[in-house]
């Protein structure tokens, strides 16, 4: 943060260069510190005071902000404040890979930061002579290190409150509250077609599905793909199959063929249901399939007689009981064979959490509309509404109450007649009013040009609505193609060089070798990670703590990749940097346990379940939430 020359107590005394005053500057005064601690949205505010209309921080002040002309944000999971104050200790190592000196000079020993003093939210002022030696190059950049809060959603109010899960910190940055002025109108009926309510790439990663092998479109991203099913039990030699689709385009239908106005656009939709019970293994087997038309026929109901024990029938809800499947000799290889000749490639399947359905059928396929996120839960993606529930809001209409089981019959029938509703009255029936917007959409009504530099394939998600999005395989790729965008070189949708005032970039060399990362993300991007992995000859199945010598070699490449980035920039770019939130695995460990719980409780009594979730994970969780939103940030004008 760039301090006004001569100003008194303006907490940046230290700038090696005096600035004119007519040069723009983000400028901290301890006369005016902030109220409470700096948040997320806060970074984000800052960020659209100075590229659009947003308003003025009160937490710091931008002097001459007309006069920057560019911003690039960078988030860097892995760098934490501890790595400042001393708490997270390692090794600063000369070139030729010695160790320092002393181990007091190996560590950084300022005043430690907590949240429990007021004042303790402060940013504190950056120092070579107290930093470690690998953080050494911030101080030649930035005079602060600011303590950022994440979001976390919460139960409760005051000493009850209970928190539950940490929100993304690339999400807080990239979707922006829309003011109430542009707030959505009331809402109006639109007849969409069914294409527009395919479940993305994204959304069936979100949502567990065993994705087709027709979403991958590089050698290398279908091998990654292959190899992750094949470990998880998921190929052709464990029993799945695959419908006949070579590639997403396939399922396009010709214009001539399409009958004007049709809500189903010349495709065969078949709403699918599915009743399982539990083997002595503890997993969910098919038991029960039923299929629906567009026009509510049954084209198919049939019972299967698994190939492994059952130890539980679950007729309470499957309606599913022994002497149902006594003389039953359809297997599943059977009914996966009639569904191969029955789903095309201009079928699109219909269901109620589908992804359940299609893994107890062992079947991938890639045009899928699932009712669980056509009505989303008011509570969050995280959460889903039960099929009875919305049934009865949108259909007035009673399901599921049958005393011996589920009718899967009835509830598919449901599902498409959910699904008519959502075309006959457009996107937004059954949603709740959207208050959130893409970064990109509210920097491009200001006239403004966004890009997105990160791993894998940021066209395809949150990347998509901005003017560039540049996928990447490591960090240097990244420094690289920010400089690209920079220097106009990088190629945006216009098919031409564009340059870009926004770019918005993640470095993740330092969360992957200290364990952060989140294997549970899309398998084109778990791909590039592997392969890191294996150039730094790490056992991917067998992931260790990194010692201090390899943490502190890490952050040392971080922070050499973010001077990398600042000596690319132009004059008059503000340049920030964000650690997004903490430590994450504690808060996955409890989570995965609560989910367990949870899957085992509509089927085991409390003494039998192998997870038993009680008040005290509950604070276990909201405390390790807590701990976890815990982040920095680093800001100039260069």
């Amino acid at each position: 943060m760039n301090g006004q020359p001569g100003s008194p107590d303006d907490g940046c005394k230290k700038r090696r260069v005096q600035e004119p005053e007519q040069y723009p500057a983000i400028m901290y005064s301890r006369n005016h510190p902030p109220r409470s601690q700096v948040k997320l949205s806060d970074l984000q505010g800052l960020l659209l005071n100075i590229l659009a209309d947003g308003a003025a921080p009160q937490w710091l002040s931008v002097r001459r902000r007309s006069a920057i002309e560019h911003a690039v944000v960078v988030l860097v999971p892995g760098l934490e404040l501890g790595m400042f104050n001393g708490e997270v200790p390692f090794a600063s190592l000369r070139e030729g890979g010695e160790s320092g000196a002393s181990e007091e000079k190996k560590r950084d020993k300022p005043r430690q930061i907590t949240m429990s003093d007021p004042s303790e939210y402060y940013p504190k002022e950056l120092s070579q002579e107290t930093l470690p030696e690998p953080l050494k190059p911030l101080a030649e950049i930035f005079t602060h290190v600011w303590p950022v809060v994440g979001t976390a959603e919460f139960r409760g109010k005051g000493n009850h409150r209970q928190y539950f899960r940490l929100h993304s910190a690339l999400q807080s940055m990239l979707t922006a509250p829309i003011p109430r002025s542009q707030a959505p109108k009331p809402f109006v009926n639109k007849r969409t077609p069914i294409t527009k309510f395919f479940a993305s790439l994204e959304q069936q990663m979100e949502n567990n599905f065993v994705i087709h092998p027709a979403w991958f479109t590089t050698p290398e991203a279908k091998e990654s793909h292959r190899q992750q099913r094949e470990a998880a039990g998921q190929t052709a030699d464990h029993g799945w199959v695959d419908t006949v689709v070579d590639r997403i385009e396939d399922g396009d239908v010709p214009e001539q063929d399409i009958q004007q106005g049709s809500l189903t656009v010349g495709r065969k939709v078949i709403a699918v249901d599915c009743e399982m019970c539990l083997s002595e293994e503890d997993k969910y087997v098919l038991t029960r399939i039923s299929l629906v038309d567009w026009d509510g026929e049954t084209i198919l109901d049939e019972l299967i007689k698994p190939d492994v024990p059952i130890k539980d029938y679950l007729t309470k809800w499957s309606g599913i009981t022994e002497a149902m499947l006594k003389d039953v000799t359809t297997s599943l290889s059977d009914i996966q064979k009639r569904l191969l000749e029955i789903f095309t490639p201009h079928t699109v399947l219909v269901g109620h959490s589908l992804e359940s359905d299609l893994t107890a059928m062992k079947m991938t396929h890639p045009f899928l509309v699932d009712t669980s996120i056509l009505y989303p839960h008011p509570g969050g993606a995280s959460c889903k509404q039960k099929l009875r529930i919305i049934t009865e809001k949108h259909l007035a209409r009673s399901i599921q109450g049958q005393s011996k089981g589920h009718d899967s019959v009835e509830d598919a029938l449901a599902c498409i007649d959910l699904v008519k509703k959502k075309c006959e009255y457009g996107p937004e029936y059954g949603t709740g009013a959207n208050t959130r917007e893409s970064i990109f959409k509210k920097l491009e009504r200001a006239g403004r040009r966004s890009a997105v530099v990160d791993w894998g394939y940021p066209d395809r998600g949150y990347g998509s609505q901005a003017e560039i999005a540049m996928g990447c395989k490591s960090d240097q790729d990244v420094v690289d193609s920010i400089r690209s965008v920079m220097g106009g070189k990088a190629f945006g949708k216009s098919g031409e060089p564009e340059k870009a005032d926004l770019v918005w970039a993640r470095l993740r060399e330092l969360e992957l070798r200290r364990n952060w990362w989140d294997v549970s993300g899309s398998d084109d991007v778990e791909a590039i990670r592997l392969d890191i992995l294996k150039q730094l000859g790490r056992d991917p199945k067998n992931e260790t703590e990194p010692t201090a010598e390899d943490l502190g070699e890490a952050v040392k490449k971080t922070v050499d990749d973010i001077a990398a980035i600042y000596s690319s920039l132009p004059e008059r770019t503000a340049f920030m940097i964000y650690s997004g939130n903490g430590d994450p695995r504690e808060v996955r460990r409890l989570q995965a346990m609560r989910a367990q719980h949870n899957k085992e409780a509509s089927h085991k009594d409390w003494d039998d379940r192998s997870v038993k979730w009680t008040g005290a994970e509950d604070d276990a969780l909201s405390d390790a939430c807590k701990k976890a939103v815990q982040g920095i940030a680093l800001m100039v004008v260069k």
